[in-house]
């Protein structure tokens, strides 16, 4: 009996739990969260939201986003994700499978110059299906004490820059420090900047969809035409101001070098810092914008939506899942969790980061003066980061970039053709 009675009361459990109920009685959501090294942080966060009231019980999990994309297939996505905005999540925007939150309060404060930016991985005609939580910017790190001792400022034009090398490389100093070996570190770094400091990187792409399959020599727009002169400027910093043993060095000799003062400037994001710091905690570093042109008007940073808030059709714990959204973006919140992990965040009141680190880029974010990398903005079928890497290890960089249009070119012939109202609707 007494056996019988502990199957009866597991069994009442679990149906409990398909019910989505938690143990205590309370309607229990799945929320996904993607960014490892922010669990503590958002552990903590969970734990104070279920600790603040008694309807609703937030359950974390960490799966991944492959797990994820198998829970919308089976029809049991999680209620609320909170994970990084790429291509493999835009996919479930695509396709209409997220729930429009253009009524939220959390709506209400974002940023309206950051949509074009969410819109570029593709939209649902007349959703908000998703909303940026933590913006992350990245730029030339560089050493203060170093730039100081030469009595350096800052460059703010490519003449300046080429000036700046000269000077750092004549008093034997290594201008750059670069990583080579990681190819990742080239395309977000030394490819993204150079690029997205010399052109319109949203017009860039709007007008490459539009040209699909006829991208090439012969197209208004190509990789070959107009990547090839920030490309060339790439190819001149990498091949004259970098350290001679770049092509064996990865990123992690890479923060441990510039910890040790072994170079003045670093391609690298945020994250950097805090294995920086691990070497040289009292280092002073700074950021700003590679000058790729001689125009100070063309500084830009680069930014990636590295966190953003979805709540999927398929949810049956739609308005509990909302509850904690608000809940998630009320500005201590998001402000406390975007300090923490060196990002901007997206909301209209939101107040500026006071790590002196990050303060070289501010300006050009609250001016919106910012790029999504172009690496990112090209499906996963397409390495750029080996064509990135090849570049600099000394391939024909225009030879690269016609490999590039006929990837392209190839993928969009692979791809439905998309109707009038979807192209307006990208617009």
């Amino acid at each position: 009996m007494r056996r019988a009675g502990a199957v009866g009361a597991v069994l009442a459990l679990g149906a409990g739990l398909l019910a989505g109920c938690s143990v205590d009685g309370r309607e229990s959501i799945r929320f996904t969260f993607s960014k490892r090294e922010a669990l503590e942080f958002m552990n903590e966060v969970v734990a104070e939201y279920n600790a603040s009231q008694n309807d609703v019980r937030v359950e974390m999990d960490t799966s991944g986003v492959d797990v994820v994309s198998a829970s919308f297939v089976r029809g049991n996505p999680p209620d609320l994700m909170l994970a990084n905005y790429n291509f493999e999540v835009a996919r479930f925007v695509q396709r209409c499978a997220l729930s429009d939150l253009s009524e939220t309060d959390a709506a209400a404060r974002i940023r309206d110059d950051l949509q074009p930016l969410m819109d570029q991985y593709g939209r649902c005609e007349g959703r908000t299906s998703a909303l940026p939580y933590s913006v992350m910017a990245s730029s030339v790190i560089y050493n203060k004490e170093i730039f100081a001792e030469h009595g350096l400022d800052v460059p703010q034009t490519w003449s300046e820059l080429l000036e700046v090398c000269a000077t750092l490389q004549g008093a034997g100093v290594t201008p750059f420090y670069a990583t080579f070996k990681d190819d990742w570190t080239i395309g977000q770094g030394w490819y993204d900047y150079s690029v997205g400091g010399s052109l319109d990187v949203v017009d860039f792409f709007d007008r490459l969809a539009a040209e699909g399959t006829l991208v090439g020599a012969d197209s208004d727009v190509s990789f070959q035409k107009d990547f090839a002169e920030p490309m060339d400027r790439m190819l001149q910093l990498a091949g004259t101001y970098v350290n001679d043993d770049a092509a064996s060095r990865g990123y992690g000799d890479g923060n441990l070098a510039f910890a040790n003062g072994e170079a003045a400037m670093y391609l690298q994001g945020p994250w950097a810092f805090s294995e920086i710091a691990k070497t040289s905690p009292d280092l002073e570093l700074g950021t700003f914008p590679l000058p790729v042109t001689d125009d100070a008007d063309d500084l830009a940073v680069r930014v990636n939506m590295d966190l953003a808030a979805m709540i999927p059709d398929a949810s049956r714990h739609k308005e509990a899942a909302r509850d904690f959204l608000e809940y998630l973006y009320e500005p201590a919140r998001i402000e406390a969790y975007n300090a923490s992990q060196l990002g901007f965040t997206p909301t209209t009141d939101a107040a500026p980061p006071d790590d002196p680190r990050i303060a070289g880029m501010q300006e050009y974010y609250d001016d919106g003066q910012v790029y999504q990398g172009p690496s990112v903005l090209v499906p996963k079928t397409i390495p750029v980061f080996n064509y990135t890497q090849s570049m600099v290890l000394g391939a024909d960089a225009a030879s690269v970039l016609r490999t590039l249009d006929q990837d392209w070119a190839r993928l969009a012939f692979r791809q439905p053709a998309p109707s009038s109202e979807t192209k307006e609707s990208a617009r």
